[in-house]
C-alpha cells in the first residue's frame, strides 16, 4: 500500500481526499434523500382527504407537524387560496425551485467527482511514467521485468480513479432521477389539491 502511495505520488493522496468526499455525499444525500422524509404519508394522505375548503385548516396543521418540501408547498397553496389560481400556482412554482434546488444540494460535487477522478488518475498514472523512463535514462534497461513491474505500478492511480468515478456516477444518476421523481409526484400533489379547492365559491 505504501509503494502504491509512493508511486502515484501527491495525486495518490487527492485520489483518497477526493474519495472521502464523494463517500460522504453519497451517505448524505441518500439520507436526505429519503421518499417518505420528502414525501410524508400522513402530508400525502392529508391531501387526499382534503377535498374542501373545510378541511384546509387540518391540512395546514399536519403539514406543519411533518414538516418537509411538500408541506412547504401545500403551505404556500393553502395561504394563498384567495388569490387567482393562475397567481397561486406561480407562487407555488417558485417555492418549488427552491425546494428542488435544496433537495439538489451535493449532487453537483458527486458531478464534479466523476469528472475528476479519473483525470486525477490518469495525471498520477503520467507522473508515475515520467519518473519511471527518468530513473531508467539513468540505470538503463537491463531488467525488463522490474520495468513491466513500474509501468504496473504507474496505471494503479488510473485504477483508483475509475473506482472512484464509478460509484459516484451510479449515486448521482440515481438520486437526479430520483430527485425528478420526487419533483413530479409534488407537483401532481399539489395540482390535486388545487383543483379541488377552487372547484368550490369560496376558494374562487
Amino acid at each position: 500500500m505504501l509503494t502504491l502511495f509512493k508511486v502515484g505520488g501527491p495525486f495518490m493522496y487527492v485520489l483518497v481526499l477526493t474519495s472521502i468526499v464523494g463517500l460522504t455525499f453519497i451517505i448524505e444525500r441518500g439520507w436526505a434523500l429519503r421518499w417518505r422524509k420528502v414525501v410524508p404519508v400522513e402530508v400525502e394522505k392529508a391531501v387526499e382527504d382534503c377535498q374542501s375548503p373545510e378541511g384546509v385548516p387540518e391540512l395546514r396543521q399536519i403539514c406543519k407537524l411533518k414538516p418537509s418540501p411538500l408541506s412547504h408547498l401545500l403551505l404556500i397553496a393553502a395561504e394563498h387560496l384567495h388569490w387567482p389560481i393562475d397567481e397561486n400556482t406561480d407562487a407555488i412554482q417558485t417555492r418549488a425551485r427552491h425546494e428542488i434546488l435544496q433537495l439538489e444540494r451535493g449532487l453537483v460535487v458527486l458531478e464534479i467527482v466523476v469528472g475528476i477522478a479519473p483525470l486525477l488518475g490518469l495525471v498520477g498514472t503520467v507522473h508515475g511514467l515520467i519518473t519511471l523512463f527518468g530513473d531508467l535514462s539513468t540505470v538503463g534497461l537491463g531488467d525488463n521485468s522490474a520495468f513491466a513491474r513500474g509501468i504496473s505500478e504507474a496505471l494503479y492511480t488510473t485504477l483508483a480513479g475509475l473506482l472512484i468515478a464509478i460509484p459516484a456516477l451510479v449515486a448521482w444518476s440515481y438520486y437526479t432521477k430520483k430527485v425528478e421523481s420526487m419533483g413530479v409526484e409534488m407537483e401532481t400533489l399539489c395540482d390535486e389539491f388545487l383543483r379541488r379547492q377552487y372547484r368550490h365559491p369560496k376558494a374562487g
